[in-house]
């Protein structure tokens, strides 16, 4: 079923419905350990909250530190979007299966080679003109959902399969992104506030986006062009 972007965005609010309270402090914890941590690291190694706010320049070792938890956090990111993609499919998701992804050093090393190799396929393409970067991005754009059903592909073998699958689906996505710029503007004035229930609904309607366009869709059966 060829599904609209508004039929789409329709199912993952009725997947949310009775898990709004689970995804709001899901949101908020990836928001303490992506964001809230960092800055203790670097308040920390400034020696102070005084020194921090009077510094003019990060502390190398500040910056060598982030970058290492930023790369450890990625298998977390990763398992949270696969969360939303249990919820989308009525799974009944917990919050500590998004942990349990770290019992899983093949997988969470996997993810972070894929998140890896995919920025660095964009930028290259992004070389050439800001529009086949994002048009790259869209293409790989179903890479870890492919990782987290077929955990048999390599990272190579999910960036292609991606690829594959997406021809004739890239605008589509493109688009549903493009309508939650609305729901953005009101995050702004709620002081982000918003955003612990945005963040669950855009991640359910790509988990949605997934199941319903993408898991099905072999390869071999969409002849459509790329965009």
């Amino acid at each position: 079923m060829n599904m609209s972007i508004s039929q789409i965005k329709k199912q993952a609010r009725t997947s949310l419905k009775g898990q709004w309270g689970v995804a709001v402090l899901l949101t908020f914890i990836l928001f303490l350990l992506t964001t809230i941590l960092p800055s203790l690291v670097e308040i920390i190694i400034s020696g102070g909250f005084t020194n921090w706010s009077s510094q003019t320049q990060i502390p190398i070792a500040a910056d060598i530190l982030n970058i290492v938890i930023t790369i450890a956090l990625i298998p977390l990111s990763t398992s949270a979007y696969w969360f939303y993609l249990t919820l989308s499919r009525l799974e009944g998701p917990q919050i500590s299966q998004v942990f349990a992804i770290y019992k899983d050093g093949r997988t969470s090393f996997k993810v972070i080679g894929a998140s890896i190799l995919v920025a660095i396929f964009v930028f290259l393409w992004s070389l050439l003109l800001i529009i086949p970067g994002i048009i790259k991005s869209l293409s790989y754009s179903q890479t870890f959902f492919l990782l987290r059903d077929h955990p048999e592909f390599t990272v190579l073998e999910a960036i292609t399969e991606s690829k594959n699958r997406m021809k004739g689906y890239k605008w589509k996505f493109f688009l549903m992104n493009l309508s939650f710029i609305g729901w953005g503007i009101l995050c702004v004035i709620t002081l982000g506030i918003g955003i612990l229930w945005l963040a669950p609904y855009i991640a359910t309607s790509m988990a949605t986006f997934y199941n319903e366009l993408i898991y099905t869709n072999d390869d071999t059966d969409n002849e459509e062009n790329d965009l």
